[in-house]
């Protein structure tokens, strides 16, 4: 099979590893963690890989002070959720001086998911969040594949579209069966299919627990909390809305997408491109994809979007310090600007917008408003006069 290098992961988890005692790359499952850990590994002049899905591995840290106190270089562990009670004897290891080795965790769901992660190690790890396959990864070439496909590898490299199809539908069942378990999460399967499949059809639409809630017979609050499970297993991204105050009525629900677009197409059963092309979430599909394309590159830490009760919105805001990006998402082949782009500019102060469309081609469409093609546009939006740092 194809093999993708992926550099700027390993030179970004290298530069984390020489200034913190530790990592924890986070991702979801199959998104290529264990793969790239193994290359890390390789370059290390010391290392020891332990994988707490192999029972090899959980026999050697039967007794885990014996089997890592006296290990050196790098250590990596794998599938760090399935052993919280670790944390403390990390944190010990980890505060020794001079350190005789650095610890390379991964996990398959956000650290507050991992039970005690971020308070046990505290000052001590540095986390890096980890996706499928990115376009600079897989070349702009390749961009209608990833969206498809979504960027998960196995999907991605699969041979066809069916196989592809059937590699994402075995992930969502293995999903839904048995990592929310494994992660403490006691859902019945059923419910978390229909919970899904009714987030594919809201993807890109602002979250109304509610509305959710009557058409699946639950409350709202088990809505929320379903809600809040799948973001901290990494599956669904929950968007928080900008709230400053510019003198209008904001709305202040987030807006809920499937971070992963082929997951996307597989819980909306869309095997082919025509089929995506003629449904009618083709627009958020592009939307989303688009949405974690650059926050891929920018990161999403000051990443929100901005709607008014009155019907003005703007897909994506990002802020930091005193500059204040805006992106609009469009599946258009011809880019204009709307009313909303201009209220955007004006209430939130915009330093500039851009307009992310699936060509090729960057021209202006007003003073402060630039259409640009999506795989252009993390070269853009990390540039020093417009961009938010990288």
């Amino acid at each position: 099979m194809m093999h993708i290098q992926r550099q700027g992961l390993i030179e970004e988890i290298g530069s984390a590893l020489k200034r913190s005692r530790s990592v924890g790359l986070i991702g979801p499952r199959q998104c290529g963690k264990s793969t790239l850990a193994r290359e890390i590994a390789a370059l290390a002049d010391t290392s020891t890989f332990f994988d707490l899905e192999d029972p090899a591995s959980e026999a050697r840290l039967l007794d885990p002070k014996l089997a890592l106190e006296g290990l050196r270089g790098l250590v990596v562990i794998d599938e760090i959720q399935r052993r919280p009670d670790l944390m403390p004897l990390l944190r010990v290891l980890l505060d020794r001086d001079p350190l005789p080795a650095k610890f390379l965790l991964l996990g398959s769901a956000s650290p507050l998911l991992i039970r005690n992660a971020s308070e046990s190690l505290a000052g001590r790890i540095e986390f890096i969040e980890m996706r499928g396959f990115t376009l600079d990864e897989v070349g702009a070439e390749n961009q209608r594949r990833a969206w498809l496909r979504g960027g998960f590898p196995l999907s991605y490299l699969a041979a066809n579209e069916l196989d592809s199809m059937k590699w994402r539908q075995s992930f969502l069942q293995a999903f839904i069966e048995r990592d929310l378990a494994l992660l403490g999460i006691d859902l019945p399967p059923v419910t978390v299919r229909r919970f899904l499949t009714m987030l594919a059809h809201y993807h890109g639409q602002t979250w109304n627990a509610s509305e959710l809630g009557r058409s699946l017979q639950l409350a709202h609050t088990t809505i929320k909390r379903y809600l809040d499970l799948m973001c901290g297993a990494l599956l669904v991204r929950a968007l928080p809305p900008w709230f400053e105050n510019v003198g209008k009525r904001l709305v202040k629900s987030p807006k809920v997408y499937i971070r992963d677009s082929g997951l996307l197409h597989a819980l909306l059963d869309l095997e082919r491109m025509d089929q995506l092309e003629s449904h009618p979430k083709l627009g958020a599909s592009w939307e989303g994809f688009a949405l974690e394309q650059v926050l891929a590159s920018t990161g999403d830490r000051n990443a929100c979007f901005w709607a008014t009760h009155a019907g003005a919105e703007l897909d994506l805001c990002l802020m930091s310090g005193t500059r204040r990006l805006g992106i609009e998402f469009k599946y258009t082949s011809a880019p204009a600007t709307t009313k909303s782009m201009h209220a955007a500019l004006t209430d939130l102060k915009l330093d500039h917008l851009y307009l992310v469309h699936p060509g090729a081609d960057r021209f202006p469409l007003s003073g402060n408003i630039t259409a640009i093609g999506l795989a252009d546009a993390r070269d853009e939006l990390v540039q020093p006069r417009f961009g938010i740092d990288a």
